[in-house]
């Protein structure tokens, strides 16, 4: 191989490493804004569901829920949004889980978790198994039973 054919395979993979991480780095930037939107949506979510439990003294229903996602929708990425007003009574905590969305990045190297709305209205990011563990103490076995059929 002579000097040429050297220096055009050096720039020929200089350029193939280059662009790879370009993409990588694009994909996460990608899922990093869509995270960064759902949780941004879901804090909107939490100060509507908040006027509203400060004006009626209880959470809305799921149809509210419903609407002001529907008002969202074009401009944010919660994906399927699990809201739990049904489970929530007045002896709830204001650590108690409100609603959530799970988060899912396969091709990112971001984790999977799930963006949470607390009764409080403080939204957060949980991975899956730290989510996983808060639910599990927080549901009852009538709602989990819901939830699987």
């Amino acid at each position: 191989m002579n000097k040429h054919q050297r220096v055009i395979l050096i720039k020929f993979t200089t350029v193939i490493v280059v662009t790879a991480i370009a993409v990588v780095a694009m994909i996460n930037v990608k899922d990093w804004i869509n995270r960064s939107e759902a949780m941004r949506a879901m804090e909107h979510l939490g100060q509507r569901v908040l006027e509203y439990r400060k004006a009626h003294g209880s959470v809305p229903p799921e149809s509210y829920v419903a609407n002001i996602k529907e008002t969202l929708e074009g401009h944010v990425r919660l994906g399927n949004l699990q809201y739990r007003a049904r489970w929530i009574d007045f002896e709830s905590t204001p650590e108690e889980i409100l609603a959530y969305a799970e988060q899912k990045y396969p091709s990112s190297l971001l984790n999977d978790g799930f963006v949470v709305l607390r009764l409080s209205g403080r939204v957060e990011w949980l991975g899956k198994q730290e989510f996983e563990k808060v639910l599990a103490r927080q549901q009852s076995q009538k709602e989990i039973e819901i939830l699987q059929e």
